[in-house]
């Protein structure tokens, strides 16, 4: 298999996993990355304070989104870009919550995806100080991009992931988790808060 993925980023409004405010995406194909896109997103009614905090990380205020598609409008376009790839994130639990919880939050379905966190392979590959994005994405040899901009995250985050796999000498990603002893764990199927299942 080749080394096919794509790498997500999400930024937030507020404390809440739902307030996805932002969405980075970067496909890579046989170890290259082949498309990158990212939007901003209305935050779901009930998540879409912005605290102060959350603005001074990532630049994004409310009149920013006041025009975005809602999570609900723009989930189509999100799927359509991913389609059945491995996801890849750094510190891929937290963008996985927000992925999970926001289509919980509004109400919609996300189908059961597979994932592996950028962070731990870095660990496993790199011996650096810190496994902060910049830091990792610079041994990587991916240097001075926007941190915090959902977009360029991604495209860190896949070079991660490229660069590493190169050097463990790994064909594709759950090759190259296998390899490093790092879990690819499956992001469990996303069902609307309130439905009762079975």
């Amino acid at each position: 298999m080749p080394l096919d993925f794509t790498a997500i980023d999400f930024e937030t409004a507020n404390s809440s996993s739902a307030s996805a405010c932002a969405v980075g995406l970067a496909r890579v194909r046989d170890g290259r990355v082949v498309a990158s896109d990212g939007w901003l997103i209305r935050p779901p009614s009930g998540h879409d304070r912005f605290f102060e905090v959350n603005i001074g990380i990532h630049g994004i205020r409310p009149a920013d989104v006041a025009g975005a598609d809602s999570w609900s409008d723009q989930l189509p376009r999100l799927r359509a870009f991913i389609g059945d790839d491995v996801l890849v994130a750094h510190n891929a639990g937290f963008d996985m919550t927000v992925l999970r919880r926001a289509c919980e939050t509004t109400g919609e379905a996300w189908p059961a995806s597979q994932y592996v966190c950028s962070v731990q392979v870095a660990r496993k590959t790199y011996d650096l100080a810190s496994y902060r994005l910049p830091i990792a994405a610079a041994a990587a040899g991916h240097l001075d991009f926007a941190h915090h901009e959902a977009t360029a995250d991604a495209l860190a985050c896949a070079q991660i992931m490229i660069d590493s796999a190169a050097r463990a000498g790994a064909t594709d990603v759950v090759e190259l988790a296998m390899l490093l002893g790092v879990r690819v764990p499956q992001l469990p199927v996303a069902e609307p808060i309130g439905v009762a299942i079975g």
